[in-house]
């Protein structure tokens, strides 16, 4: 069956990740995506290595992982669009497109003559997605920024962590670049959306996302604790601020979570570790209490999960239907069995020879799935194939076009 999103094209003018992301997920979803890139350099992420993919004959290319991490399902186009050639290039091939989405600095693209207001004028469908640091408008709103400011820009640093009494207390950087990718979460949903409005409506429209905005908008809970009792939250290393048993706790051989989400699971565990009592005790009588004993809790429950290795524990709370499980590793989730069930790993043919490996999106439809058919490209993999298909380009002007500077082909 083809995707849902069969037959939508996305021209692709992001790099590095938040868009990258997001549009690797219309990519998964059927979409047919052409990523503009810069010749001879391409997207900046290409070159964010060690580790870099190995070739047939074992040896290292210059394909860096991070750059095969967010790029499958697409078709590499270089173009120099700060030539007007170039920029003439690209405005055709939006008159053919559905989504353009960039992530230059505001007033990037009007500088090229390729913001929403010219590509609306050769494609008035066109849903034109900006990805910005800060938004388009604002004090702050020409400002450059990446993942790591708006972690701690945004208070998501100020959370993570120990606290500062305790051993390595401080702030800490989420080990993920979770704002990149969360934008490109809500640029996918918010072009959906538009894409939407579009069928109904007839007329596309221009979509704003931002980091600082995300940040924000994923510190919901947080904020929304602050807002409501007026103390601004601080690092609590890995318990919950609003519920408890909700904690990582020392095992005979190791750590575990769990997560006892409601006052019947809390008794449940109890009964399990042989401890009542516990739940009897006034002071852990209901989620309130216990988050105003919490210290208390912690230590009466650890004192029993000392006793028996994480693989026993995490037996004992899934037969009472307690949330818990070990720490692991990447290796270690790769090798769970739910991972292989869900065939979390896949596999690409590349260019280069072999089968580059990624990450199964976490979509699933029951009627239009998801696929993987282009592995991430090589730079202008992909320019004579597009120019010749989509522009009616010839040999001839091909080979004028990479002469002169304005594309680059593949060799």
């Amino acid at each position: 069956m083809p995707g849902p999103l069969t037959g939508v094209r996305v021209l692709d003018l992001s790099r590095v990740l938040a868009g990258p992301w997001c549009v690797q997920n219309l990519g998964d979803l059927g979409a047919d995506v052409i990523k503009v890139e810069r010749p001879v350099a391409g997207d900046d992420s290409r070159h964010w290595g060690p580790p870099w993919l190995k070739n047939a004959q074992g040896e290292a290319t210059r394909e860096s992982a991070y750059y095969l991490s967010a790029n499958r399902n697409k078709r590499s186009v270089a173009i120099d669009i700060s030539v007007p050639q170039g920029q003439q290039l690209v405005r055709d091939l939006a008159k053919r497109a559905d989504v353009v989405i960039e992530n230059y600095k505001v007033g990037g693209m009007k500088k090229f003559g390729l913001d929403y207001q010219a590509m609306r004028a050769v494609n008035p469908r066109i849903v034109y997605c900006s990805i910005t640091g800060f938004g388009q408008d604002g004090p702050y709103a020409e400002r450059p920024g990446y993942d790591y400011l708006f972690q701690g820009l945004g208070g998501l640093m100020s959370v993570t962590g120990e606290r500062d009494d305790r051993p390595g207390g401080g702030p800490q950087k989420i080990g993920i670049p979770i704002v990149d990718l969360f934008t490109g979460m809500y640029a996918t949903v918010s072009i959906l959306a538009a894409l939407h409005h579009r069928d109904i409506c007839g007329a596309g429209q221009y979509v704003d996302v931002s980091l600082f905005d995300t940040a924000m908008a994923m510190s919901s809970g947080q904020l929304s604790n602050y807002f409501f009792s007026g103390k601004v939250p601080g690092r609590i290393g890995t318990a919950s601020a609003n519920i408890t048993p909700y904690d990582v706790f020392p095992c005979a051989d190791g750590q575990m979570v769990v997560a006892s989400a409601n006052h019947s699971q809390f008794e449940s565990l109890c009964r399990a570790m042989d401890k009542p009592e516990l739940a009897a005790d006034e002071r852990f009588a209901d989620n309130a209490a216990r988050m105003a004993n919490h210290d208390a809790l912690f230590e009466a429950l650890s004192s029993v999960f000392r006793t028996r290795t994480c693989a026993e524990w995490e037996d004992i709370c899934y037969r009472a239907g307690v949330p818990c499980g070990p720490i692991n590793d990447y290796r270690q989730a790769l090798a769970h069995p739910q991972a292989a069930h869900h065939g979390t790993k896949i596999e690409l043919e590349h260019p280069h020879g072999v089968r580059v490996p990624g990450v199964a999106n976490p979509m699933r439809f029951s009627e239009t799935p998801v696929e993987y058919c282009r592995a991430p490209p090589l730079l202008g993999q992909h320019t004579r194939e597009v120019l010749g298909e989509e522009l009616g380009m010839g040999e001839t002007e091909l080979v004028r076009l990479e002469a002169e500077g304005v594309i680059g082909v593949l060799r």
